[in-house]
């Protein structure tokens, strides 16, 4: 009495296992892209040990191109320069609507003081806080 095995092989193929491990990457970059620093131009910063807690919402950036002898200025740290007046307008539509208003100066070292005062300004005619962003010792 011969007893046969079934070795029959299915062809089929179970796709939620792959859709899990896909879902998790994708939240796992979400998350992790987060992370990053926002802040995607290369500034060198003064040096401070006193450091501000207050949570800017808004971030002007001088960036000072020595070669040229010009400066641009960048809005939350977007790569598209925009012209010194336009700052004003630009930083009044993003603080119209907060509370305490506050916005960060990001200066680069070779920027002269006139440039960062000219921020400053801005500042005081709106009645904005203002936070002047430095590096640790």
């Amino acid at each position: 009495m011969a007893i046969k095995q079934r070795t029959k092989v299915e062809a089929g193929f179970s796709m939620s296992s792959m859709t899990d491990i896909v879902f998790l990457l994708l939240i796992f970059f979400l998350v992790t892209s987060t992370l990053i620093n926002p802040n995607a131009l290369k500034l060198l910063l003064p040096k401070s040990t006193n450091q501000v807690s207050a949570k800017p919402q808004v971030s002007v950036s001088i960036k000072h191109y020595q070669e040229e002898n010009r400066f641009s200025y960048h809005i939350n740290g977007n790569r598209a320069a925009i012209p010194f007046e336009q700052v004003e307008i630009s930083v009044q539509a993003l603080l119209q609507n907060t509370e305490d208003p506050t916005f960060t100066i990001l200066a680069d070292q070779s920027v002269p003081i006139e440039k960062v005062v000219e921020l400053m300004n801005i500042a005081k005619r709106n009645k904005y806080k203002v936070i002047l962003a430095t590096s640790p010792e």
